[in-house]
């Protein structure tokens, strides 16, 4: 005969797939509010462009909090999410990048910056008398890894029209001073001069994403 022990322990009821599915989602968000959290900023892109790559806001905002984001507020259709999480930039752009080509079935690169990081960017726009004058025109360009040492030099060979380039540490600056339309300055000439995905925001966003960082702060 088998000890009574193990007889206790045979008759116990396994639990079904679906309980047990609920209770490692219960478990893993329970360890993910045990977590300190940071701000982060987020930036999608290419969506909701032209027509093309439609995220809506709302649901967008409610995949954040599927992957356990709090406090998520979005800016604008262009892809400005300000949220707080725990773990690093790189893993949460990386689960949102899956979480979102599942969801909608598109893929869309993300980038990811610490709030604390933001008033950085804010203080080292090089262009601050252009940016007062026609803020849509100064760009800031955020790539997934830092630039290539040789990237500004490479994309001023190609300005015109009184475009202005510079680097303030891991972000590129862009002046289009006749505009990004007719530009030679495109985001597949950025990305492949930068060398790797680039996403810029003119500087009236900037600004913005600057004070909802410090609000949620």
């Amino acid at each position: 005969m088998r000890p009574a022990a193990a007889i206790r322990s045979a008759s116990r009821p396994r639990p079904s797939v679906e309980a047990a599915g609920t209770a490692g989602r219960d478990a893993r968000s329970s360890y993910c509010r045990g977590m300190a959290t940071n701000t982060f900023i987020a930036l999608l892109r290419g969506i909701n462009v032209g027509g093309h790559n439609k995220v809506p806001m709302a649901e967008l905002r409610a995949l954040c909090g599927e992957l356990d984001w709090e406090d998520v507020e979005s800016y604008i259709q262009s892809g400005n999410l300000l949220f707080r999480a725990g773990g690093r930039a790189a893993s949460l752009e990386g689960g949102l990048e899956r979480a979102i080509e599942q969801r909608f079935g598109l893929s869309v690169s993300v980038l990811v910056r610490a709030g604390a990081d933001w008033p950085g960017y804010v203080a080292g726009n090089p262009f601050p008398k252009a940016s007062e004058k026609e803020p849509n025109l100064v760009m800031l360009a955020l790539s997934k890894v830092p630039p290539r040492k040789d990237a500004v030099e490479r994309l001023r060979e190609r300005a015109a029209d009184g475009e202005r380039i510079e680097r303030v540490d891991d972000a590129l600056w862009i002046h289009y001073a006749g505009g990004s339309g007719r530009s030679k300055l495109s985001p597949s000439v950025l990305d492949r001069l930068a060398g790797s995905p680039v996403t810029t925001r003119n500087w009236r966003t900037v600004l913005k994403l600057d004070e909802m960082a410090r609000d949620v702060s």
